[in-house]
């Protein structure tokens, strides 16, 4: 018997769920683009979204997904024939690197693997050894959102700062932003790439760039720019329609403008970070409460690597796909797969999963996925160890007390 005649749950990592506030903001005739509200919004959207990057600098915004933002973010920074020196996580790692060459940019990829973090140390040597500092830009992933795995951005930039080279930190922050704790300015990143279905609570459709003077500075030398992938019209432009490269993506502005009062004005930054820290760590609590029995693990081992939006994990033997199968049929709760871990056509690929636990989310949202699968893994005769459900609300309750 399915349980599905209630509301369904999305828990993948993005689109993660849009609140019902902000899809009334978008439920609405269209604007005048040319004047008056909408015109005035923007100019405080643009205020609000440095602030959610704790940054004093420049933001253009895109009509475009994070794979867009990328290629913005690869346009503005780079020549044909620029050297990039990129640091993988996962699969979104190797994915800018993709793009990047794609774009003819000559990309030399530190690969740290699937289960670990940057180490800074080797971002070091690698740019120690660029003695003639031919490497433009340094590129990392904060949360790959396949791996989870997270890094810290700030001891990077240091460890660039000691070797005394001048390449620009361009920071993947989609999985990130608003959810952990980001500091832009205060950490030193030059570029940082965000989008709008995440932490942000909105729908697909709009990338984000936060860069720095010295990347615009940069930038007036690439040559990779077309018109509408351009930063500086929509990062220092006079005129409403520069933001956005022609029509404004006027919809989603509504959304955007209620989203960030919710998140700025409401909640506050700060408790939106240690919210997102409860919530995993009560995900964090249940896995490790199932994987005493064995056959199931957190992908990444140190907490202190791990993304506080989403995480991943492997239930052996082909549990993690029987179990995304029965969630989505039977409960109404839809996982993540675990993107990247393993080929589709190799049988691991059912061994992985991802809990998104970001954005608009809250203890019995989480704990209700938790629950459901907790039944399915008994449903399906999974193996696992005992307690989960109470030492994902031991930990609910301790951060309730922070």
């Amino acid at each position: 018997m399915a349980y599905v005649s209630g509301r369904t749950y999305l828990a993948i990592p993005g689109p993660s769920v849009a609140p019902d506030r902000v899809l009334s903001a978008m439920h609405r005739a269209a604007p005048n683009i040319y004047e008056g509200e909408i015109v005035e919004m923007t100019h405080g959207i643009v205020a609000d979204l440095k602030r959610v990057a704790l940054t004093t600098q420049h933001v253009a915004i895109y009509i475009a997904n994070g794979h867009g933002a990328w290629e913005a973010a690869n346009a503005n920074m780079f020549s044909r024939g620029d050297r990039a020196l990129l640091a993988a996580t996962g699969r979104f790692g190797h994915g800018w690197a993709e793009h990047a060459s794609r774009m003819g940019i000559d990309v030399q990829m530190i690969d740290f693997g699937k289960n670990s973090p940057v180490d800074p140390a080797r971002i070091a040597e690698a740019l120690k050894a660029d003695k003639d500092h031919t490497i433009r830009v340094v590129l990392m992933t904060h949360v790959d959102t396949a791996s989870t795995a997270r890094s810290n951005i700030a001891a990077v930039r240091a460890a660039m700062d000691s070797t005394g080279h001048p390449a620009l930190l361009a920071v993947d922050a989609v999985a990130s932003l608003a959810c952990d704790e980001l500091r832009m300015d205060e950490w030193g990143i030059d570029v940082v790439v965000g989008a709008s279905q995440k932490g942000l609570m909105l729908p697909p459709g709009l990338g984000f760039l936060w860069f720095s003077d010295k990347a615009l500075e940069v930038s007036k030398t690439s040559d990779l720019a077309t018109p509408y992938w351009d930063w500086k019209p929509r990062g220092t432009g006079t005129e409403f329609w520069q933001f956005f490269g022609g029509t404004a993506p006027t919809h989603h502005l509504y959304g955007l403008r209620e989203s960030l009062t919710m998140l700025l004005e409401e909640e506050g930054l700060p408790n939106v970070w240690r919210r997102h820290e409860t919530l995993a760590s009560a995900v964090w609590a249940a896995f490790d409460a199932w994987g005493t029995t064995g056959g199931i693990s957190l992908n990444m081992a140190d907490p202190n690597a791990r993304g506080r939006s989403v995480t991943a994990a492997r239930i052996a033997n082909g549990g993690a796909g029987a179990l995304r199968k029965w969630l989505e049929a039977e409960a109404g709760v839809t996982l993540g797969i675990g993107l990247g871990m393993a080929l589709p056509s190799d049988p691991a690929y059912a061994d992985f999963l991802r809990v998104a636990h970001m954005g608009h989310v809250n203890a019995h949202m989480t704990l209700g996925v938790l629950a459901t699968m907790e039944a399915g893994m008994q449903a399906l005769g999974i193996p696992h160890g005992s307690g989960a459900l109470e030492a994902a609300a031991g930990a609910i309750a301790k951060g309730s007390r922070r």
